[in-house]
């Protein structure tokens, strides 16, 4: 071995004896997330013998400046909670008619096909649409439930209706540029609100967090509430949810189930829970889940108090905790580089005294009794088969309460499986806007009805 590798790997042992001497410091905790730390700094080892410090920053900066992840922006507003937060969210509008090109669509272009282009969506892989497929579609689209007559008259009456406006929820520890995919390709086709959870992104901090108020997903079911009053205050609306963004309609149904009946045509969960997430493993050992589960709350709040000293850690140990974050949020080899590292920055741009503020209502949340308030709607359920943070088995149990729903389970996927395959997941989200009204088939292109097309199983 080189001096320069002997030199890398050294570097390796000493951050990972610092990082575990620190995890020892909390207790048993130590020996379960030592578990998940000596994964990833098995992968970083490697990675050092090959590849200099000063290469992997440049190729980190490269990266951050060429890749389009998280640029789209739209017209901004703000909405205020029942505590008095402000929540930012952005708006994308309806692009006005314009003249009919040759192939019959507006412009020339075919709708969502015509739009999901190298410019505004990035990286999306050939690869993706011929290997996601669809394990678990229990219905046709034929057969799939669609807004009654009478619903259909309430929400688009004679008159000239609002426009659908689908509403877009993140999860936890990411922001409304996690769905820079479905933004990119469904812009202009279909008004589109995009919120930060409290906290979260741009938003500002829970004031009711910062004078020691436990936060619920009850409140941010509320948030929602407030968003959609501001952004949305009449006309028909879809909702859609990432993990803790799915939670937060459940929230909401379970609070104003009104709302729901009266002015929700569609709705779709992604990567997300109705409850028992206290029972997710994580990958991990049993031994070491018991220890999490038992100590880990502790440890975030304590963490949460020493904020600085956190955040300083996690910079020195940059390449230990994206292996972890990549570990977590995807499940394929082949993931771009500049979609991973756009995951990374996501995630550790959220505080450690925000992750610890979040967390115990996780362990809480059961919103299963709110379920049957989307019954009579036309409802998608999508989760990576392979989804550490909230299994697919939660997709699953929702799918049981709402046996009319499309599920779908996207094999080789991961719990970001929005920036994983993404078009899979914008497929059927664009047929879900057609069931719902939202859009018109003519302009979904390619887009909807995706397991009947050549080349998917």
């Amino acid at each position: 071995m080189s001096d320069s590798s002997a030199g890398a790997a050294g570097d390796v042992v000493a951050a990972a004896a610092t990082t575990a001497a620190g995890w020892r410091r909390a207790g048993v905790a130590g020996a379960a997330i030592g578990v998940l730390a000596a994964g990833a700094a098995a992968g970083v080892a490697v990675e050092r013998l090959t590849v200099g410090r000063g290469m992997r920053k440049k190729a980190r900066l490269a990266l951050d400046a060429t890749g389009p992840y998280g640029s789209l922006r739209g017209t901004p507003g703000r909405a205020v909670a029942d505590d008095g937060t402000e929540l930012y969210y952005e708006v994308d509008e309806v692009e006005p008619p314009r003249a009919t090109g040759g192939n019959g669509s507006p412009g020339g272009a075919s709708g969502l096909a015509g739009r999901t282009t190298a410019s505004d969506v990035g990286r999306t892989t050939a690869t993706d649409s011929g290997r996601t497929t669809a394990t678990a579609d229990r219905t046709s689209a034929s057969d799939r439930p669609t807004a009654s007559g009478s619903r259909r008259r309430r929400l688009f009456g004679r008159k000239a209706p609002a426009p659908v406006t689908v509403v877009f929820s993140h999860g936890y520890c990411l922001g409304q540029d996690s769905w820079h995919f479905q933004r990119a390709a469904l812009r202009g086709l279909v008004r589109a609100v995009y919120w930060d959870q409290r906290s979260h992104g741009r938003s500002e901090r829970g004031r009711a967090q910062a004078d020691g108020v436990a936060l619920g997903i009850d409140q941010l079911g509320r948030d929602l509430k407030a968003v959609i009053d501001a952004a949305a205050p009449e006309g028909p609306i879809v909702l859609v949810g990432h993990s803790m963004g799915g939670m937060t309609m459940m929230a909401l149904a379970d609070q104003y189930p009104a709302l729901i009946r009266d002015r929700v045509a569609a709705v779709a969960f992604v990567g997300t829970s109705s409850g028992r997430l206290g029972e997710v493993n994580f990958g991990l050992p049993v031994a070491g889940v018991r220890a999490v589960r038992r100590v880990l709350p502790g440890v975030l709040r304590a963490l949460g108090t020493q904020a600085e000293l956190v955040e300083k850690g996690r910079r020195a140990t940059a390449d230990l905790f994206a292996g972890l974050i990549k570990r977590y949020s995807f499940s394929s080899r082949d993931v771009d580089p500049a979609v991973a590292r756009f995951a990374e920055r996501l995630i550790e741009s959220t505080p450690i005294d925000v992750v610890a503020e979040f967390y115990p209502a996780f362990t809480e949340h059961d919103k299963s009794g709110a379920l049957p308030v989307f019954r009579d709607l036309p409802v998608l359920i999508l989760a990576g088969e392979k989804d550490l943070v909230t299994p697919s088995s939660h997709s699953e149990a929702i799918a049981d309460v709402l046996p009319e729903a499309e599920l779908i389970l996207v094999p080789d996927a991961g719990h970001l499986v929005m920036l994983e395959h993404p078009e899979t997941v914008t497929d059927r989200l664009a047929d879900l806007l057609v069931r719902g009204g939202a859009v018109a088939a003519a302009n979904v292109g390619e887009h909807g009805n995706t397991a009947q097309q050549p080349g998917r199983r």
